[in-house]
Order: C-alpha cells, then sequence, then structure tokens
C-alpha cells in the first residue's frame, strides 16, 4: 500500500485541474503545467482534491501509484508557489553574474563559462557569489542547478567551486610532511 499515493492531493485557491484524452492540465497564477500519466493508475477529479489510486493489484499499477501523485502534487505546488534552488560559489575569483539572457561564471578556467537560461526558468545573482533559479517545473529546475553545479562541483580540500545552499562538504585532510 503506496504511504504516499493514498493521500489527496489538495488545490489551493486559484489552481484549477484538467483531465482529458489522458493528459492533465494545472493551471494556476504563476503558468501551466501538463502531464501525461502512466497506464495503471485512475485519477478522479473532485472540487478541491484530486484522488490517485491504482486500477489493480499489479506491481506496476501500485509502483506508479505515488509516483504519480507526487507529480501531480508537484505540479500544483509549481503553478501556485514556484520552485527555487539557491548556488553558493565558493573559491577566490570564483563569481556569476548576468548578461542578457546568459549565465557568466568565473571559476577559475582560463575562460569564462556562458550558461544559456532555456524558457521557463529564470535565473539571477543577488551577489557575485550567489545565484538563484527558480521556475514552475520542480524537474527542470533542479536539472539546470545540477548542470550549473557540474561546471565545477566542490572540492574535498578547501571547499572551493558551486554547492548548493546548506549542502556540506566532506572535507579531508591535506598532505603531510
Amino acid at each position: 500500500m503506496s504511504r504516499v499515493g493514498k493521500h489527496p492531493v489538495v488545490l489551493p485557491a486559484g489552481v484549477t485541474v484538467s483531465f482529458n484524452g489522458g493528459l492533465l492540465t494545472v493551471k494556476g497564477k504563476l503558468g501551466e503545467l501538463s502531464y501525461k500519466p502512466g497506464l495503471g493508475v485512475d485519477i478522479k477529479l473532485e472540487s478541491d482534491k484530486v484522488i490517485v489510486s491504482p486500477i489493480d493489484e499489479t506491481k506496476e499499477s501500485r509502483a506508479m501509484w505515488g509516483t504519480v501523485r507526487a507529480n501531480i502534487n508537484s505540479m500544483v505546488k509549481g503553478v501556485s508557489e514556484g520552485f527555487k534552488r539557491k548556488l553558493e560559489i565558493v573559491g577566490v575569483g570564483y563569481k556569476a553574474q548576468m548578461q542578457g539572457k546568459n549565465l557568466k561564471l568565473a571559476l577559475g578556467f582560463s575562460h569564462d563559462v556562458d550558461f544559456q537560461v532555456p524558457d521557463g526558468i529564470s535565473i539571477s545573482c543577488p551577489s557575485p557569489t550567489q545565484v538563484e533559479i527558480s521556475g514552475i517545473d520542480k524537474q527542470k529546475v533542479g536539472q539546470i542547478a545540477s548542470e550549473i553545479r557540474a561546471f565545477r562541483p566542490p572540492e574535498p580540500y578547501k571547499g572551493k567551486g558551486v554547492k548548493y545552499e546548506g549542502e556540506y562538504i566532506l572535507r579531508k585532510e591535506g598532505k603531510k610532511k
């Protein structure tokens, strides 16, 4: 029995959900997202709730039950509140700045790294060592954050690199004489 799937998704004020032709569409004040749930689950729309249940007791439908419910919940949260991921840049001379639609990163390479911001995502730099990524699609926000972090992941000796806000870097002791 799915512990996640058995709870209904409660819709906040201003969010509407429609389900036709196997495509679930969620509209809110920040935008619109659509999702095609897999086979094996049944979706029922009530006035302020979305209820997901498995069609039968097969392993595949029970596995998809919680997944589909979690994806719908993320979509509802995204169109009503949005998602935000913060990155910190640590290192002497390491910095980030926005230039039009591109994020320019100076990360200790012989050249600056230019990252083109995709549609549906907004990136801001409140300070030269902080990057904020926000959008309505949870998967897209996390993917962009991990792509930016992958340019220079934090190293264990001095902790230099791009890390998530609040991420703990396991530090190693240096060479001994």
